[in-house]
């Protein structure tokens, strides 16, 4: 007899550029679920086409909902059915979104999901976000002492950077290198969390926390078909406004140190408005690679995450978005 594994959420990882979203959007509308975002990027205000933010994926047509569940026929409005999302748009670009942050929202949107008797599905290819809950980071919401942030804001970048490297023993990316703001939070949640406070925190909030249950689901492609997807889409956001995106950001404030912190993208972009890419065409090629290398890297994080006790069901290699999402689907079904 099999032996069924009950879960109490589920997470779709993977590559960028493969269709995770368009999986988790259908099995939260055939699962009555809601998505619960695991991006480092769209958590911010205004990034909205360099993230791959895509909210229009959220707006479900009427005919596709109820074919997946004719239980939302009701909730549609003018044809389409508004798929609600947590962790997507939740501060700006003044603020240093940190994992801490992620930890904190991911279990509030959790909880708030499962009291109200809906299932979490989490879609993300942001490695560490998704690490930080599938293996349980002891990570608590971080508080500020402002007298230490006063101080800090009085020394310069190289002194920030200097703090930063003497007193961490391990850095998880050289992004913490990104702008004076980012050094200065990242030391701060580093003395945080060596700090009494903290562990008198941790005790308390972790023996409070909803258990997760996870049911993981890993979806990519052949690594040509990967790299093809990513050039269309890269083609597309820059069609559609990529550099007037990152300019106008630029226009109302923000540094280009700090939209080159962003990475990807936003680092590009932002390096060609200040003409250091001499043309679209370079931006183009350059940008094309840096996201092809950053999809291998997403995939050796994840078979790296299997290989430390995560379990992941992988789905086939197949193009057809609707061919995956029904082998999740059964997969989910079968398990529950």
């Amino acid at each position: 007899m099999r032996s069924v594994v009950s879960y109490n959420c589920i997470f779709v990882i993977g590559p960028t550029a493969v269709g995770k979203t368009a999986i988790g959007v259908r099995l939260a509308c055939a699962l009555n679920g809601e998505i619960l975002s695991a991006d480092s990027r769209q958590v911010y205000k205004g990034l909205d086409i360099g993230s791959g933010k895509d909210l229009s994926d959220y707006k479900v047509p009427e005919s596709l909902a109820v074919k997946l569940n004719p239980a939302l026929k009701s909730l549609c409005y003018e044809g389409v059915y508004e798929l609600p999302y947590h962790i997507i748009d939740v501060t700006d670009l003044s603020f240093e979104y940190s994992l801490f942050d992620f930890v904190d929202d991911f279990y509030k949107a959790f909880s708030d999901c499962s009291n109200r008797g809906v299932l979490p599905i989490c879609v993300g290819g942001t490695g560490m976000y998704i690490d930080s809950i599938l293996r349980n980071y002891d990570m608590i919401p971080f508080t500020e002492n402002p007298d230490e942030r006063k101080s800090l804001e009085q020394k310069s970048y190289d002194e920030l950077k200097q703090i930063l490297i003497e007193e961490k023993e391990k850095l998880h990316n050289t992004s913490e290198f990104g702008d004076k703001e980012r050094i200065i939070r990242a030391i701060l949640i580093n003395r945080f969390t060596k700090s009494p406070e903290y562990e008198d925190q941790k005790n308390k909030i972790l023996s409070s926390r909803q258990k997760i249950n996870p049911l993981v689901i890993g979806t990519t492609l052949d690594r040509f078909l990967v790299r093809k997807r990513i050039a269309e889409r890269l083609k597309t956001r820059l069609d559609e406004g990529l550099i007037e995106e990152v300019e106008s950001l630029h226009e109302s404030g923000f540094s280009w140190q700090r939209l080159e912190a962003l990475g990807l993208e936003y680092r590009f972009v932002s390096e060609y408005l200040q003409k250091k890419i001499e043309s679209k065409e370079k931006l183009f090629e350059l940008l094309n690679i840096a996201i092809g290398q950053f999809a291998k890297r997403q995939e050796t994080w994840f078979r790296g995450m299997g290989k430390k006790g995560v379990k992941i069901n992988w789905l086939p290699l197949e193009n057809d978005i609707q061919v995956r999402f029904a082998a999740a689907l059964k997969l989910a079904r079968d398990l529950k």
